[in-house]
């Protein structure tokens, strides 16, 4: 039975790094939603310095709102996952399942620096320094393990990120843990310690989630691209 998906990013690159898992889900039948978050990508022309997780939640609310959508099956790969809980929060009843892919999971008043790795924040930070202080230049692929495939061209379309979005902390009320399916999705090649495998290792046992190891880098969608559109459709 066709399925919608909302397929959220994340930081430093946009709705295009879905395109090998949405066409696959296309050819199956289901509507895919790939939004590009504003200030990232082609909206890179919208990025302010008052761009921050709560907008980029706004974006995807927004997309729910205008489109008519129900029964949404919401994805969202590393800061995504900050996205995807707000969003959640707020439209609950829209909601049919969580994906996680290579995420960040917070809890209430958290903010994405908050359960980063303490090295890569004060990394972030530093080199938002040395762009004005208002947005985190993009690490290169190389730092995330991409594919060689597509390194170059996620190195080629990657932005600045809003600094906002990372220091903001989310404000939860509760309503997104009512999402009934859930699913994490963890890379375990990186060359660096890894700030999602604390998430994998919390919800692996948890009978309410469905938990995946994928011999990959972080970018699972561009490195495992039809691993990852069986999980997501074995959600629907």
């Amino acid at each position: 039975m066709p399925a919608t998906f909302v397929l959220v990013h994340g930081a430093w690159s946009g709705g295009w790094c879905y395109h090998k898992v949405a066409a696959r889900l296309r050819a199956r039948g289901h509507d895919v939603f790939t939004p590009t978050l504003t200030g990232q990508d082609e909206r890179t022309h919208l990025a302010t310095g008052s761009v921050n997780l709560s907008l980029h939640i706004e974006d995807v609310l927004a997309v729910l709102h205008y489109e008519g959508l129900s029964n949404v099956i919401l994805a969202g790969h590393s800061y995504g996952g900050m996205v995807i809980t707000g969003v959640a929060d707020r439209a609950a009843e829209r909601i049919a399942a969580l994906a996680y892919l290579d995420a960040f999971l917070p809890e209430d008043g958290q903010s994405l620096f908050d359960i980063n790795v303490p090295a890569n924040t004060q990394r972030f930070i530093a080199n938002a320094g040395t762009i004005g202080g208002l947005a985190v230049p993009a690490p290169p692929a190389a730092f995330f393990n991409v594919n060689a495939d597509d390194a170059a061209r996620v190195d080629r379309l990657a932005s600045p990120h809003p600094l906002g979005c990372f220091t903001e902390k989310i404000k939860l009320g509760g309503a997104h843990k009512n999402v009934a399916k859930r699913a994490y999705v963890h890379g375990t090649e990186l060359p660096r310690e890894s700030p999602f495998k604390p998430f994998y290792e919390r919800v692996k046992s948890d009978p309410a989630w469905s938990a995946h190891a994928l011999a990959c880098g972080h970018h699972v969608m561009l490195d495992e691209p039809d691993r990852v559109t069986d999980i997501l459709a074995g959600l629907a």
